[in-house]
C-alpha cells in the first residue's frame, strides 16, 4: 500500500567530520529512497548539510560560528548539495527538486498554502521534493535545529503517513550510550514527558546543530499532528525500508491523533503568539478536557501587548502551556473583563464582537 513518507537526514550523514560531502552516504541514501519509490511511496527529503559542505570549499578551517559566515558556507554548500542529490538521484531515473524555506515562510498561511500546492504538484509529477532551511536569508541563527522542526512542520504539511529522523545513534536511551554501557534504548514512546526531554544531550556531532532534544521537540509536534516518527539509524541496506515497516534499529513515537486542518497547523505550530493568557483550574479543565471555548471569567492575568485577532498562548494554573488561540479582545480589554461573569461583561466595556476570550474553533490544545 502506498504511503506517504518524510525523510529527514541531517549533517553527521551526510558529510565528513571535518566537513565536506559525503557521497557514498547521498548515493546510499538515494538507493535506498529508490527502493522505497519503487514500491510506490512517495517521498520528500529534508536535508541539513549545506554549511558543512560549503565551509571547506569557502576556505574555513573549521565550522563557522558567526552568522554571516554560516550564511556565506551554506550559499556554497546548498549548490553541491542539491548538485550531489540531483547526481546521485539521476542515476536511480529520479528526479529532485529543491525547496528552500525559513520559518517566515510556515508563520504566513498564504505562503505555506502555496508551499503546499506546488509539493501536491511535484509528488503528481513524480518528483522528490528536497526541503532545506534557506540559510542565506535566515535572521534566526538557523534555528531549525538541524531542520529537526523542519521535517516536523513539512510531515504536518503534507499529512505523512511517517516521518523518519535519521541520525548517528539508533533511537532515544535511558542515559547517554556513549558514556553509559548499560544504558537501555526506548523502542517506542507513547508519550512524550518530561523525563523523556531530561534524558536528551546536547549535539552529538561536530558538523551538526541538532541534538536528541531537537529530534525530541519534532517527535512531539509531528505526532500532535497525527504523523508517527521514527528516530533511529539508517546505515546498512535495508534499514530505510525496516524503519518505514516498524522494525527499523531505532525507537518509534506513536500516536494515536488524526492529522489537523492545515488552520490548525499554523496556529498551533508555525503562528507567533504576541501575548499570554492565564487561566484558572475550570478554564483550563472546560478548554483541554471540555472542548467548551475560553470564556472572560476563567481569566486570571494577561500578559503582552495584542488586539483581537492575534495569536495568544493560554497558561494553566501551574504556568504550563496549554495551547493557543485566536483571542477576541484587545489586551486593555480584556484587563479589564478578566475573572468577570459572562452578564457583567458587556456593561464594563460596552458591546463586542464575541463573548468568548477564546472561541473552540479558533483554538488548538498543545498540552499532552
Amino acid at each position: 500500500m502506498s504511503t506517504r513518507i518524510v525523510i529527514k537526514i541531517g549533517s553527521s550523514s551526510l558529510t565528513g567530520v571535518e566537513g565536506g560531502l559525503n557521497r557514498e552516504a547521498i548515493a546510499y541514501f538515494a538507493r535506498e529512497i529508490s527502493l522505497l519509490r519503487a514500491k510506490g511511496h512517495e517521498v520528500l527529503l529534508v536535508t541539513s548539510g549545506a554549511v558543512a559542505a560549503g565551509f571547506r570549499e569557502i576556505g574555513y578551517p573549521f565550522r563557522p560560528k558567526l552568522l554571516h559566515e554560516k550564511q556565506a558556507a551554506a550559499a556554497v554548500g546548498q549548490a553541491l548539495l542539491m548538485q550531489a542529490y540531483q547526481q546521485a538521484f539521476k542515476d536511480f531515473g529520479l528526479v529532485s527538486a529543491q525547496i528552500l524555506l525559513t520559518r517566515s515562510d510556515f508563520s504566513s498561511r498564504k505562503r505555506m498554502n502555496n508551499a503546499g500546492m506546488t509539493v501536491e504538484e511535484l509528488l503528481r509529477q513524480q518528483v522528490i521534493p528536497i526541503f532545506n532551511e534557506n540559510d542565506t536569508v535566515s535572521i534566526d541563527e538557523l534555528k531549525f535545529g538541524d531542520n529537526d522542526m523542519l521535517s516536523a512542520l513539512v510531515a504536518n504539511l503534507v499529512k505523512a503517513q511517517h516521518l523518519i529522523i535519521i541520525t548517528d545513534t539508533d533511537g532515544v536511551y535511558t542515559a547517554d550510550p556513549r558514556k553509559h554501557p548499560n544504558a537501555v534504548r526506548f523502542e517506542r514512546i507513547d508519550e512524550i514527558t518530561e523525563e523523556i526531554y531530561a534524558l536528551a544531550g546536547g549535539s552529538g556531532s561536530a558538523v551538526g546543530t541538532g541534538g536528541m532534544r531537537s529530534k525530541i521537540e519534532a517527535a512531539k509536534v509531528a505526532t500532535r499532528g497525527g504523523v508517527p516518527v521514527y528516530v533511529g539509524r539508517v546505515s546498512a541496506d535495508g534499514d530505510l525500508d525496516a524503519a518505514v515497516k516498524g522494525h527499523g534499529p531505532g525507537t518509534y513515537f506513536d500516536t494515536h491523533l488524526s492529522s489537523l486542518p492545515m488552520k490548525k497547523q499554523w496556529l498551533g505550530f508555525m503562528s507567533t503568539p504576541l501575548g499570554a493568557v492565564h487561566v484558572d483550574h475550570g478554564a483550563e479543565e472546560a478548554l483541554i478536557h471540555g472542548g467548551h471555548s475560553l470564556l472572560p471569567v476563567g481569566v486570571r492575568r494577561v500578559e503582552g501587548s495584542f488586539h483581537a485577532g492575534d495569536v495568544v498562548e493560554v497558561l494553566g494554573p501551574e504556568n504550563k502551556v496549554l495551547g493557543r488561540g485566536i483571542v477576541n479582545y484587545d489586551d486593555e480589554q480584556l484587563r479589564i473583563v478578566q475573572g468577570l461573569p459572562s452578564g457583567e461583561v458587556v456593561g464594563k466595556i460596552g458591546a463586542i464582537h464575541r463573548l468568548e476570550v477564546i472561541h473552540r474553533d479558533e483554538w488548538i490544545t498543545l498540552y499532552m
